[in-house]
């Protein structure tokens, strides 16, 4: 199988803050009382790429997990294109804590308008009482950019990828 080449750091924060803008759909891992649990949401990184937003319904049981245990990971690919190998997708894992934003404030009034904005569709879900926007701040970062080629990272370098710095 061949290898892919190596990466640099600012090159492989460039690569998972670009696939952190293209997708919306991840798999957050969460941990509750009856062990982990992995569920799809929506998430909608913030500019600055200091976390990702998720607005979760209390009838999910990730979102009584996060409550519980304000922890948990992401994960998020490229979409399946039908390779001869997945595993030359591109694919970034971030964690961190997780706090959810009160109400009402101007951070949530902020993370709110930048989720609609990335997401306008939920616009209507944000009227209903049981919902939770929560943000993942960004501790850890593994970006894989295919087969052999992938790097630990943390929240500074992908902050750095969101200003330009790379």
């Amino acid at each position: 199988m061949p290898r892919t080449p190596p990466l640099r750091r600012p090159q492989a924060a460039d690569h998972a803050w670009r696939l952190l803008r293209e997708q919306r759909w991840a798999a957050l891992a969460s941990s509750g009382e009856a062990g982990p649990l992995c569920s799809q949401v929506a998430f909608v990184p913030e500019p600055d790429g200091g976390g990702l937003l998720l607005h979760l319904s209390h009838l999910a049981a990730h979102t009584a997990n996060l409550l519980q245990r304000p922890r948990a990971s992401l994960s998020i690919g490229d979409p399946d294109d039908g390779r001869e190998d997945p595993q030359t997708l591109r694919r970034v894992t971030v964690w961190g804590p997780v706090s959810a934003i009160e109400r009402p404030s101007a951070r949530y009034d902020s993370g709110r308008a930048l989720y609609i904005a990335r997401l306008p569709a939920s616009k209507p879900l944000f009227e209903f009482p049981d919902f939770v926007l929560f943000k993942l701040e960004i501790e850890g970062v593994r970006f894989v950019g295919g087969f052999g080629a992938a790097l630990d990272l943390d929240g500074v370098d992908l902050r750095a990828a969101a200003r330009g710095d790379g």
